[in-house]
């Protein structure tokens, strides 16, 4: 902890964690929201789960464009411009009548529009700290955003179930504009120039690191997804019991993320964290009682930070600075499309034979993900005497002879 404190009094790092936590806060938020409204309007959970695969597929699509194009336009402009469409999309969901299509089409273009915070401040950590510090910094990056899981789950089912679905829409708007103008006007967000890659899109991924990364992230957001469409079937949505166990899930992630954040990152580190999240997920199908559930969710929420850390790490050690954003852009692809399946898959389940069916779906995502760390172990590259700066750019340099 001492580690953390002095990571945090360096010039900045607060405040730029402080401002993109809550431009991101919705981010806790907007699935449950969107998936307590649309199971009120319609009376199905699985179309719930189409409008939220809906919005995860669009900020698939658009994770490594919107981050892309931050190189071309820069920060500011690009964050702006998602920001404000994102939040209009999320408006009409709230306020319009219309059929499953109309709704799903407002949800994929609310993911188009995502705004690329988490690309933006991963690229900008590098030039904040010293190549030690950043390893560290990933750590507590991973383990400070639990914060948002903590909070928000419990805070927008209490607004959904006490005043409503359309207030708690409105609310995660609020929250966005207010949150996304902080980290716009962060002095490091225009300070930062991303250079333009000279890469097509997409070659990034020919890394193996950060293909893994990728593929692992899917898997394991795929199933917290599904933990999370569980835990609301679970409660049907009468209380706060489905936000106080997320936000159990949550507790059980930071914990693990503060105190195995400064382990040395090796080649068997990812492999050794989600068999924590799997173990803990496979325990959840014993029993659908609140006690039981918090308790095997905590265990395996110790696993969930840090492996998140090991992918930002992994990500940011193996390509050039200019790579970057565009890398983290994959990345958080591999997780939302993760997202979109997970809810999907454990929407329809819930429908078919009950809650149950989404604790199975969620267990079996995460020991795929185990099974790819395990067979592919030496894709992932060691940390443990090297630091996770990305790799410098370089140009041609005309001398005369």
């Amino acid at each position: 902890m001492a580690g953390y404190r002095d990571l945090l009094r360096t010039p900045g790092i607060a405040r730029i964690i402080a401002a993109q936590l809550t431009a991101r806060f919705p981010n806790g938020m907007t699935s449950l929201a969107i998936l307590l409204h649309i199971e009120a309007v319609t009376g199905s959970y699985g179309a719930a789960g189409l409008v939220l695969a809906a919005t995860s597929i669009g900020q698939a699509v658009a994770g490594p464009v919107t981050s892309r194009w931050m190189g071309r336009w820069g920060m500011r402009r690009v964050l702006t411009t998602t920001l404000l469409v994102c939040a209009a999309s999320l408006t009409a969901i709230a306020l319009l009548s219309l059929p499953l299509p109309g709704y799903m089409a407002l949800g994929l273009l609310g993911g188009l529009s995502t705004p690329p915070v988490q690309s933006a401040v991963r690229t900008i950590y590098p030039k904040m700290v010293t190549s030690r510090q950043l390893t560290p910094l990933f750590s507590l990056d991973a383990s400070l955003q639990e914060i948002i899981w903590i909070i928000a789950p419990v805070l927008i089912t209490f607004v959904a179930t006490q005043v409503g679905t359309v207030p708690a829409l409105l609310l995660i708007v609020a929250i966005l504009l207010g949150g996304g103008a902080w980290f716009i006007l962060s002095p490091e967000v225009g300070r930062v120039r991303i250079p333009r890659s000279r890469r097509s899109i997409g070659k990034v991924l020919a890394k193996p690191a950060v293909l893994l990364a990728t593929v692992v992230g899917f898997l394991l957001i795929g199933g917290c997804a599904a933990v999370e469409a569980g835990v609301v079937a679970t409660f049907d949505h009468g209380g706060l019991e489905a936000g106080i166990v997320l936000a159990v899930f949550a507790v059980g992630s930071l914990a693990g993320g503060l105190a195995f954040g400064h382990i040395p990152i090796g080649p068997w580190a990812m492999a050794r964290r989600l068999a924590i999240v799997t173990a803990g997920l496979a325990l959840t199908v014993v029993s659908l009682n609140a006690w039981w559930l918090g308790g095997t969710l905590v265990l395996a929420g110790i696993g969930i930070a840090p492996a998140l850390a090991v992918m930002f790490a992994m990500t940011s050690a193996s390509v050039k600075f200019s790579d970057t954003a565009e890398a983290f852009g994959w990345v958080a692809t591999g997780q939302l499309i993760g997202a979109a399946a997970g809810s999907a898959v454990a929407g329809f389940l819930i429908d078919d034979i009950g809650p149950s069916g989404a604790y199975v779906a969620a267990a079996a995502f995460t020991a795929v993900g185990l099974l790819v760390a395990i067979v592919f172990v030496r894709g992932f590259p060691d940390l443990r005497d090297r630091d996770a700066s990305p790799i410098p750019d370089t140009e041609p340099v005309q001398t005369v002879a």
